[in-house]
């Protein structure tokens, strides 16, 4: 991070940066880096959603590897992935030592917890036979699940989202918490309310053909009408069904792909997400995890579901730890993109947030948005890709040479809630707002234009299709091959109705 004037060498790294470095190990940057000065003045610089403070001089961890993990539970957060990291690389008996020098001590049992369910290893210590249970993260700091399973061993509250097969983190930051206090649910509610239940009813067929073409269109892709209407059905079902099961993916997939592209299982083969920038070329701009690290991942991402949608967590979060969850895994060779959104809809139906009758056009915000869709992709994909070591041969088939799989398991998601909280709340006060306006505005203007002429619905509709789609006006064209009929002051007073309701149409 730029634009700090402390020189290098007054600075030392504390928590992971000083464990990173001491051990060699690879690993995706956290969001939080600590450096110890040797004077007393404290300075916090922040850009593009990382931190990195420096502390006085007097709180130097020492030169131990305990000292420096109990800094980094505190200052630096819990960051699994790279705890996975250092566990592999660390000398096991210095890990003892610590959590033995402080056995009551909740950092040093929480580092012998998380020791022992990263790497499955048992560290030669007696359980613990005394004292209160303590949360393995903050619920202050965190989001976690509710009640929290509870270990003998440490006397740790574990409130994950997650096992150690997949386990999103998900920190409490002023954005989260303000979405979390700005009770969207219920503003999703009174914004319904101010419009008739019947034309809510007819929105729902509309919103569905809306959100369908808006999520192909994400992926420029121009759906055929029988894919289109498969996608809808499948929209239809997204509040009866839970989908986020092994057997209903592999079916979601079978519906919304070509047929000819349909999976059996999860894919077999490497993927990546890139672009042809020159003859045998590609630019790579994601790779997913390996084909055989797949199963173990997508089980721990169904579990994950099932721990947060029964742990009190708001639907939100639980749509983007999901969602983006599955994108990120991507374990099919198509359709992974539609069904992640599918998902979103899918989680927030089936846990009551959408009202009843009802479906958010999200993919329209998103569409609207690609700088913000892109940016809640990147934010994992970019910080990865200088990590992960693949080749590609004159096919553009790849090969990942490296371990990846931690670095999928455990993903702060963090970004991705603020992201989708943000679409949500974009959905509810414009894209909704908006396409409700639109056929309550229709429903006036038939009205209106009937009164003019009394024309059959169909040729009415047809009417004020052809006006918006000439700037309020019909063409001459569109005239004397539909509208033959009407006389010159009927046409100028249904042109009229029009522009009044819609302005100059698109």
């Amino acid at each position: 991070m730029a634009g700090t004037n402390l020189h290098a060498s007054n600075l030392r790294p504390a928590g992971y940066a000083a464990l990173v470095a001491r051990l060699g190990i690879t690993v995706p940057p956290n969001w939080h880096e600590s450096l110890i000065a040797s004077g007393n003045t404290p300075r916090v610089e922040m850009a593009d959603g990382m931190v990195r403070e420096t502390y006085p001089s007097r709180y130097w961890p020492g030169d131990d590897l305990g000292g420096h993990l109990e800094f980094a539970l505190k200052y630096d957060g819990v960051n699994l992935a790279i705890l996975a990291g250092i566990f592999r690389a660390a000398d096991t008996t210095e890990i003892t030592a610590y959590v033995t020098s402080k056995p009551t001590g909740k950092y040093a049992r929480r580092v012998w917890y998380l020791y022992e369910w990263l790497t499955g290893d048992r560290l030669p210590l007696d359980d613990v036979k005394q004292g209160n249970y303590v949360d393995l993260l903050e619920p202050d700091a965190y989001i976690t699940t509710s009640p929290a399973r509870q270990v003998r061993r440490q006397r740790i509250n574990d409130n994950l989202l997650g096992d150690a097969r997949f386990c999103p983190i998900i920190r409490r930051t002023e954005t989260i918490q303000r979405y979390l206090n700005a009770g969207l649910r219920e503003r999703c509610r009174q914004v319904l309310s101010e419009y008739p239940p019947e034309l809510l009813r007819r929105a729902l067929s509309y919103l569905y053909t809306r959100e369908t073409k808006s999520s192909f269109e994400i992926e420029h892709i121009k759906p055929s009408a029988n894919r289109t209407e498969r996608f809808i059905v499948l929209l239809e079902l997204a509040r009866k069904d839970d989908f986020c099961d092994k057997a209903r993916l592999i079916d979601l997939q079978n519906r919304i792909v070509d047929p000819r592209f349909a999976d059996a299982d999860y894919r077999t083969s490497q993927n990546y997400v890139g672009e042809t920038v020159d003859w045998q070329a590609e630019r790579v701009h994601y790779a997913c995890p390996k084909p055989k690290d797949l199963p173990d991942l997508m089980a721990g991402l169904i579990e994950a579901n099932n721990r947060i949608g029964g742990g009190g967590i708001h639907p939100v979060l639980n749509a983007a730890a999901v969602a983006y969850g599955f994108v990120f895994l991507h374990p099919f060779e198509d359709g992974n993109g539609r069904i992640h959104r599918f998902l979103i809809h899918n989680i927030l139906a089936s846990r009551g947030f959408t009202p009843e009758g009802l479906m958010f056009p999200v993919s329209a915000a998103m569409l609207k948005n690609p700088g913000q869709y892109d940016a809640s992709l990147e934010a994992f994909s970019k910080p990865l890709m200088p990590l992960v070591e693949y080749e590609l041969d004159d096919e553009g088939r790849m090969t990942v040479l490296n371990d990846t799989a931690r670095w999928y398991r455990f993903i702060d998601m963090t970004p991705q809630a603020e992201a989708l909280f943000a679409f949500i709340e974009k959905t509810i006060e414009t894209e909704l707002v908006e396409e409700l306006n639109f056929l309550a505005n229709y429903d006036r203007t038939k009205a209106a234009i009937q009164e003019i002429v009394d024309m059959p619905d169909r040729r009415i509709d047809l009417f004020i299709r052809f006006c918006l789609q000439n700037h309020g006006q019909l063409s001459a064209r569109k005239r004397s091959s539909r509208f033959a009929a009407l006389t010159d002051d009927e046409i100028t007073r249904m042109e009229q109705t029009v522009q009044t309701a819609y302005g100059s149409g698109e």
